[in-house]
């Protein structure tokens, strides 16, 4: 069987064909079920083309069971070509976290096709590479604490600063319902699409494409200890010192219902550094 792997969907308009292209519709406060579904059936559909050496590192057996079996809701394969990941590129992966989740994919695979992996934590201390050279910089859920932190835009300076001409920020978030005060969104860990895209297009980001791969039509966003509520994480209780939290645990009842909403709704955004 050939192994097939996702590439460009909706291309944007770059500010020179502003007049001659737009922007797939973004969502807002008040759209139904309906709505959201004829906007996302109206983004482009994926095209496919082989990459083993990407395959491989999704299908090795030395990735953790728990996560392959997060692979049905954050789509590996597809979201890191529609990225545009390339054999022989250098990655940073920022604040990967203890579990690693795509370090585990993103490291073995730089190394089987010559590339190179750097995780960085603290992106203020340095990038971990020389200035102008990362083919792709990768943030996985993690501007609801930057913003909440006040880090945003010098974290997306450090990362325009590291990637070279062409180079891609890769994006998964935790999307809100757009329109939305990202101050309030913030600490249920969601935060608003057109809220990052304009902090990355302020930082001298261009928007080259955005993707519902990650969509979750089940999430509805509102959860008694945020997204934290629902897998993998399944906050079942109130935490300690967290004033937004509902302050009564979940009933089994309840935990079922989270369990089955899966992951939360996410954005998948890729940007360009200009040249």
């Amino acid at each position: 069987m050939r192994l097939l792997a996702l590439v460009m969907t909706t291309a944007l308009a770059l500010p020179a064909l502003a007049a001659a292209q737009t922007l797939p519709a973004m969502p807002t406060l008040d759209e139904s079920p309906a709505q959201r579904t004829v906007r996302r059936a109206a983004m482009t559909p994926p095209v496919l083309q082989e990459d083993t050496a990407l395959q491989a590192a999704i299908g090795s057996a030395a990735r953790p069971a728990a996560d392959v079996a997060r692979d049905v809701y954050r789509h590996p394969f597809e979201t890191l070509t529609f990225w545009g990941l390339t054999p022989g590129s250098t990655i940073v992966e920022i604040e990967p976290g203890s579990g690693g989740w795509w370090t585990a994919i993103l490291q073995p695979y730089a190394e089987v096709t010559g590339g190179t992996y750097v995780a960085v934590s603290r992106p203020l201390e340095g990038m971990g590479v020389e200035d102008g050279i990362a083919d792709m910089v990768v943030v996985a859920r993690a501007f609801h604490n930057w913003h909440r932190a006040g880090r945003t835009d010098p974290y997306l300076a450090a990362f325009f600063k590291a990637l070279k001409p062409g180079g891609v920020l890769a994006i998964e978030q935790h999307r809100s319902v757009d329109g939305l005060n990202p101050d309030v969104t913030a600490p249920s860990g969601y935060m608003p699409e057109s809220h990052v895209i304009r902090a990355a297009q302020a930082a001298g980001f261009v928007l080259d494409a955005r993707s519902e791969l990650n969509a979750n039509p089940r999430d509805d966003h509102d959860h008694p200890y945020g997204v934290w509520t629902l897998p993998p994480v399944r906050t079942s209780a109130p935490r300690a010192n967290n004033a937004t939290d509902r302050p009564t645990p979940l009933t089994e009842a309840e935990r079922a219902e989270y369990d089955a909403i899966g992951e939360s709704d996410r954005m998948t955004l890729r940007f360009r550094k200009p040249g």
